[in-house]
């Protein structure tokens, strides 16, 4: 039974602690489309998507209304398109589709232009990776992404190679945008089907026809939560439990209601503490109320896991359909207190790259010096995916490099995705390392059968 602080409690968090459900994403299969001729396939695609998320907007906008629960973003997530035009070869014809249809729906983003090729590519992969820069310049709303590695299948050392290169193309295309484009792609190992958060979602093979996904985010009612501990970390531990708990609740109240006005499959809900450049909205407050002097400081790395850990007990314990990528993010243009920590020097790539063995996913909305070679960001892509193929778990990398800029300078992204000071990378040369490809192969605990 729900009490009267109960409802109060609820209504502050939502007013003055930016409590929210950051997205609704619809999940939507696209196998039925698949066809010999491209232009068919296409039309097929627009058609489904249309058809589909028609209602999902207006759906989405009037349960705020009624619940006076904030619903931020509106998102669409398909079968990865590779799948889709791997028999003709239509991936240009689908782009123009998917950009088409999402804007014809009013969503924020669409998901899905993504390729898995985590143990090989098969030369069409290779063909349509290739195309991502284009895709991704010449369309708004359609985000990519690429899964390089897994725990059970190692790392593809050629893609992540090709990726490097697929990233510093795609900063070269919007240059005049401080590089937007690499904003809206991701590069995964172990990435999952049921991420409901962009730009990294797509809709899993594995998945029911339509499925709604939702990410509720609340790291300011967190922060609000511990400024009352005053105890040791077990108590700081289970106010986090207690506080993900109910954020939770949220999520799932708003996932199984909008399923059943779209009559669609209620999918999970991501809890992952998604920040915003908003004050009060951030990851690095936390830990710094925790005891941080400032996010970056030693000890960080052991705050993020104990926060990791407690927002993922205290969900669990909401929802039996607790999933995506659910813990905390730490993308360093979209969190106030990221941002103020790289500015003043506190906080640097490496010691970001530490986090993200025990935060929810990896190095996210970095921006980086506009001559970082391609060589440079494979091996980055290299690091981060060895830490989530050796510890399995989701990890990805969104950098940035931003053409024409360099350290000190700022690269501007509006929105949600917010603004971020242009930090060092070490640029002695990982060329032969990246050069020998090949596939690292997976880690002996992948054998597990």
């Amino acid at each position: 039974m729900i009490n009267n602080n109960e409802i109060f409690e609820t209504i502050q968090m939502i007013n003055q602690q930016h409590l929210d459900v950051r997205t609704t994403t619809l999940g939507i299969s696209l196998l039925d489309c698949i066809c010999d001729s491209p232009k068919r396939t296409a039309e097929k695609v627009y058609d489904k998507i249309t058809k589909s998320a028609k209602n999902l907007v207006k759906t989405a906008n009037d349960l705020a209304s009624e619940l006076g629960i904030p619903i931020v973003n509106k998102r669409v997530s398909v079968t990865p398109v590779s799948l889709i035009t791997a028999n003709n070869g239509g991936h240009l014809e689908v782009i123009r589709a998917l950009d088409k249809a999402a804007n014809e729906i009013g969503i924020d983003f669409l998901g899905g232009y993504s390729a898995l090729v985590h143990k090989g590519m098969t030369e069409y992969e290779k063909q349509f990776i290739m195309s991502i820069p284009e895709a991704l310049a010449t369309t708004g709303k359609v985000c990519s992404s690429v899964n390089v590695g897994s725990t059970k299948t190692g790392i593809n050392m050629d893609a992540v190679a090709l990726m490097g290169k697929i990233i510093r193309e795609c900063a070269e295309k919007t240059a005049d945008k401080d590089s937007l484009a690499c904003a809206k792609l991701v590069v995964f190992c172990n990435a999952v089907e049921d991420n409901p958060f962009m730009a990294g979602a797509f809709h899993g093979v594995g998945e029911n026809d339509l499925t709604l996904n939702v990410g509720v985010s609340g790291p300011g009612v967190v922060k609000h939560a511990l400024e009352s501990v005053n105890g040791d970390l077990v108590q700081v531990a289970e106010k986090i439990k207690e506080t993900a708990f109910k954020i939770t609740r949220v999520g799932s109240l708003v996932c199984r209601e909008t399923a059943k006005r779209l009559g669609v499959n209620c999918g999970i809900v991501d809890l992952s503490l998604a920040p915003t450049p908003v004050m009060g909205d951030s990851v690095a407050h936390i830990l710094e109320e925790i005891g941080l002097e400032s996010v970056g400081a030693c000890g960080t790395t052991a705050c993020l896991a104990m926060l990791n850990d407690a927002v993922k007990k205290g969900g669990i314990m909401a929802s039996s359909a607790v999933g995506g990528l659910s813990g905390a993010f730490i993308p360093v243009s979209e969190d106030a207190g990221m941002i103020r920590a790289t500015e003043c020097g506190d906080l640097n790539i490496e010691k970001l790259e530490a986090m993200t063995c025990v935060c929810s996913v990896g190095l996210d909305m970095i921006a980086i010096p506009g001559d970082t070679p391609a060589e440079v960001i494979s091996g980055i892509i290299a690091d981060e995916s060895a830490i989530g193929m050796v510890n399995m778990k989701t990890t990805a990398v969104r950098v940035i490099p931003v053409i024409g800029k360099g350290v000190g300078d700022y690269a501007e992204f509006g929105g949600l995705l917010g603004h971020a000071p242009i930090i060092a990378v070490n640029k002695n040369s990982p060329l032969k390392f990246i050069q020998r490809g090949g596939r690292i192969p997976a880690p002996l605990h992948s054998l597990k059968n």
